[in-house]
């Protein structure tokens, strides 16, 4: 359990407060680049870290990032003229450029030097292989985008998704790095009804919602107590779970969590596609949880795609695209809200979960936000009883908590905001023997080599 008082520095990220600087450190996701798909094309809301912002291409194709209220008396830049590189207030005609500087202020006099004096808050984008990254932060030299795979390799090599959740960003990462629960809420009923290995080899619900199949989801769904290891590394923290294997062997599930809000997922079979997360906070109560499938050396296929879009199973950790979304609304992040949620229960059948499905809920992401959603906006950590297999959300905690206060007290940066090469990893599934010393033996397949893709149990 979490104190009241550390809870509140775990969960708060809104301008000035501990966490919210850690956070600022770092460069964020944003958005898709073809979310701001031209130059000149209409602004779009952002809700950031508790700041109202308005992101726009400019003439030159630089995008922008402002403040949402016009300094003159308030209005919303979202009305304003995207225009020969500016964001014009419809107001009165004040223009900002993506510096924030005020180019144009027609409704003064000519030789008035006003506008000289006037400057809106702006932030520093960047962009890379389709995504637009944020800095919020208060370096004069910035650090080095993450060297984060997902956004290395070719865009036709990974699809990318989001889904708004509507709690604290704590709740939905803690959800992600929380390796024990895969096997009771993803999982199927026969799982928990099987008596023999060859019941699991035979059942073809253990792929429901899966990619592939593979030993080690056996290993999986026969073994739900995993013991779990937590190892320190320079950009978080190295989870692994182990579960019995064969007589001489275990099965490691090595989940990655790397600073701030990423989580990488062990996937399996022989040609995996790997899986990831970032959860981004909007504000307190507000997550925008980025979900990624990609593959190091090969574009994704046809038929990996046409996954994505099979809502609700075959969509796997994605939304569904179209089909499990609402329609677009020009609120920030208004093309992501699940159609699927609270209000209908996340599409529960009950039917389903008697004899198919564990939850009864079909989308697995859905799955994970019903039980991050359900604990409330912020769970009061001081109320929870932790054990053994929360071993990562405790190391992890710690490391944030750690963050926050170190940067408060003695402006030490947090971890990888200046070691950008150490985010090339990846998750792991796999078997080791038994006497094998887990966090070295697998060092081989947790690091992003770029010419070299694993097999995954």
């Amino acid at each position: 359990m979490l104190t009241t008082q550390d809870n509140e520095l775990l969960t708060r990220v809104g301008p000035g407060t501990p966490m919210g600087n850690v956070l600022r450190e770092y460069w964020l996701p944003l958005m898709l680049s073809s979310e701001l798909p031209e130059p000149d094309a209409e602004p779009k809301r952002v809700r950031l870290l508790g700041e109202d912002l308005i992101a726009f291409r400019n003439t030159s194709d630089e995008v922008g990032l402002v403040a949402n209220a016009c300094p003159h008396r308030g209005a919303s830049l979202f009305f304003g003229r995207n225009e020969e590189n500016g964001l014009r207030c419809v107001y009165h005609g004040w223009k900002f450029d993506t510096e924030g500087n005020c180019v144009d202020m027609p409704n003064e006099p000519a030789e008035s030097n006003f506008k000289h004096k006037i400057h809106i808050q702006a932030y520093t984008v960047r962009e890379r292989n389709g995504v637009l990254w944020a800095y919020l932060g208060a370096k004069a030299d910035l650090p080095e985008l993450p060297a984060i795979e997902w956004n290395l390799v070719p865009e036709n090599q990974r699809f990318i998704s989001m889904r708004i959740q509507e709690c604290n960003w704590a709740q939905a990462f803690e959800g992600g790095i929380d390796s024990s629960h895969s096997g009771f809420l993803h999982s199927p009923v026969s799982s928990h009804r099987a008596k023999s290995e060859k019941d699991y080899d035979k059942d073809p619900n253990l792929q429901a919602g899966r990619r592939g199949s593979s030993k080690g989801m056996i290993y999986k769904a026969r073994d739900k107590h995993p013991v779990f290891e937590v190892v320190d590394t320079p950009y978080g923290e190295l989870i692994g779970a182990r579960r019995n294997a064969e007589e001489d062997s275990y099965y490691w599930r090595i989940t990655q969590f790397l600073m701030p809000f990423y989580s990488m997922i062990p996937s399996y079979g022989e040609d995996p596609v790997i899986g990831g997360h970032a959860w981004v906070p909007l504000d307190d109560y507000t997550t925008l949880t980025w979900s990624v499938d990609w593959h190091p050396l090969r574009a994704l296929t046809n038929q990996e795609i046409a996954k994505y879009h099979d809502y609700p199973r075959g969509a796997g950790i994605h939304p569904g695209t179209a089909k499990g979304l609402l329609p677009a609304s020009s609120k920030p992040y208004g093309a992501w809200y699940p159609k699927d949620n609270a209000r209908n229960d996340y599409g529960l059948d009950h039917e389903l979960q008697k004899d198919t499905l564990f939850c009864g809920i079909p989308n697995l992401g859905l799955q994970d936000s019903a039980m991050q959603e359900g604990m409330g906006a912020i769970f009061d950590r001081s109320k929870e009883h932790l054990g053994s297999s929360d071993m990562g959300i405790i190391r992890a905690r710690r490391r944030l908590l750690g963050a926050a206060r170190a940067l408060q007290d003695s402006g030490t940066p947090p971890a990888g905001v200046d070691a950008s090469e150490s985010y090339r990893v990846r998750p792991a599934g796999v078997v080791l023997a038994r006497t094998a010393v887990w966090a070295e033996a697998a060092q081989e397949y947790v690091i992003a080599h770029r010419e070299k893709h694993h097999a995954s149990a």
